[in-house]
């Protein structure tokens, strides 16, 4: 009886461990900041192919989250996603000839947009446009890119041989 009640306490115990690290593990993963509300401005910016970017994802520059992607749209006019970015207000000096990208946050990490800084004197303000953008670079083209490139090399290779 005394064994069975071990076994018990110690299973319960594993239990609750494993929803505690579950718990911290999605804490640091989705890594969510508290929103920056109504405070600072919003730009949009349009890209051909966004990838897996979700709103409440990081914008960011040299590393340093300055907003989040507020929504993502599309404009059926120009056939390419919109994405307003929210940039909090103490970084009101982007200049506004700026690129926006969006890149990925490590091998399995979500997807962010990167702001690189231009060299205009005139700065980024609410309701502006972001016209300099790069995609997403969407994994399963470029792999199935390498693998018809690699197929078409073979092939070249096929009919070469037996002109010799």
């Amino acid at each position: 009886m005394r064994a069975t009640r071990a076994v018990e306490l110690g299973t319960g115990m594993f239990v609750l461990l494993g929803f505690a690290a579950l718990f911290f593990l999605v804490t640091q993963i989705t890594n969510r900041e508290v929103g920056f509300g109504d405070a600072g401005y919003r730009v949009t910016a349009s890209f051909d192919q966004v990838g897996g970017l979700k709103p409440g994802a990081p914008v960011s520059m040299s590393g340093v989250t300055v907003g989040r992607v507020e929504s993502i749209g599309y404009d059926f006019a120009l056939y390419q996603a919109v994405v307003v970015l929210r940039i909090d207000g103490r970084y009101d000096r982007i200049p506004a000839d700026s690129d926006a990208s969006i890149f990925t946050a490590g091998l399995l990490g979500g997807q962010y947009v990167g702001i690189a800084p231009g060299g205009s004197e005139t700065f980024l303000k609410d309701g502006d446009r972001i016209e300099f953008t790069q995609s997403a670079i969407v994994l399963e083209n470029l792999i199935s890119k390498f693998l018809f490139s690699k197929a078409g090399e073979q092939g070249t290779a096929a009919g070469t041989e037996g002109t010799n």
